[in-house]
């Protein structure tokens, strides 16, 4: 009986200095072993959903949202993107992907804690993203404890916006407000703004290091589960004509504390907590480190002490813009304002 007693359970398993000597004290299958190598080589893997029921489980998710879309909008070039957050709040068939057992049986083998979802997105077309990591939106103290997994719901080639990725970028340091030199006590209240710093790194970042991106063509079941920090988007949608019908969930790990570091500087008392539900149970998820309760972060009397509040509406802030550019805020009849300070600023949402 192997005995080995990980001393850095702070460390996602599949991504520890130690994998070799975890996995091999893990009783898991050798299935599970040859996903935990992929993902640690190349920050993705790629497997078969394991949902008997994907076929109907698509057909509905894919009825039950096609409404909520501007499709006209997102032809003529109006709309920038379609897409519906949290539907599993609304259709079981989302909740169920979201919440497919061996899929969270899978996460928690992989990274040593037990998984769960938080989010869900819904995309009928491509995404035509730049390529990102997850971690200044989605991260965790203790890092890393934060994954993807995006499901085709029909088949994908080049030509219906294919996901882009650049394998082995998730080894890169996670890279945070300090690092792009952003005084978030001088920038205006506007992520887009905000963002383009960290864009720019990643450019730089890519071209100096030669990597090569690859095109996921999936087939309709096929998943993609990537590292927090592996930067992916998605490539330009050719054909306007058709759909690239896809669920991404998010997924966190216990005994972390959630929280957005595009909206935080720890070391001026700044830290902007997530409020976590847990998908498959409906409960709260505490922000604990270490099992010490993390209610709120300390705060330094800094200028920045505020920047975990809500942030002001941008002066030319259009209610009607941004209701277009975002349909799933339209088609939940949310306040535009309301829901920009609230969610939309923290996910980098687009203003029009």
């Amino acid at each position: 009986m192997n005995s080995f007693v990980n001393p850095l359970p702070g460390v996602p398993d599949v991504e520890s200095p130690l994998f070799e000597e975890i996995f091999a004290s893990k009783a898991v299958t050798p299935d599970t072993i040859d996903v935990a190598r992929r993902l640690r080589r190349d920050g993705f893997a790629v497997i078969d959903i394991p949902d008997p029921d994907l076929d109907r489980h698509a057909a509905e998710i894919i009825s039950a949202l096609d409404q909520q879309y501007d499709w006209n909008g997102w032809r003529n070039g109006t709309v920038p993107n379609l897409r519906v957050q949290d539907a599993w709040k609304n259709i079981s068939a989302v909740r169920a992907l979201a919440t497919n057992a061996a899929i969270l049986k899978l996460l928690s083998e992989l990274y040593g804690r037990r998984a769960f979802p938080f989010q869900t997105l819904n995309f009928p077309v491509g995404t035509q993203q730049h390529f990102h990591s997850d971690s200044i939106h989605f991260s965790s103290c203790p890092e890393r404890f934060m994954a993807g997994v995006w499901v085709a719901l029909e088949d994908i080639d080049a030509d219906n916006g294919p996901l882009i990725y650049y394998p082995g970028s998730h080894s890169l340091p996670v890279f945070t407000n300090e690092h792009v030199a952003v005084d978030l006590s001088a920038v205006r209240p506007d992520s887009a703004e905000h963002y383009r710093d960290y864009a720019k790194a990643w450019e730089a970042i890519v071209d100096a290091l030669h990597l090569k991106p690859m095109y996921f063509h999936a087939k309709k079941g096929q998943a993609l589960i990537w590292a927090a920090n592996l930067l992916h988007g998605g490539a330009p949608q050719n054909d306007m004509r058709r759909t690239r019908y896809s669920q991404v969930t998010h997924y966190f790990f216990d005994n972390c504390a959630y929280y957005t570091p595009l909206l935080s500087v720890p070391f001026l008392g700044s830290i902007y907590l997530r409020d976590i539900v847990d998908i498959a149970t409906g409960q709260r998820v505490p922000n604990n480190v270490n099992g010490t309760a993390v209610s709120q972060p300390r705060t330094a009397d800094t200028p920045v002490q505020g920047l975990r509040k809500p942030p002001k509406l941008p002066k030319d802030f259009d209610r009607t813009a941004y209701l277009r550019a975002n349909p799933d805020v339209a088609a939940a009849k949310m306040d535009a304002a309301k829901h920009w300070i609230e969610f939309g600023y923290s996910e980098g949402r687009a203003l029009r």
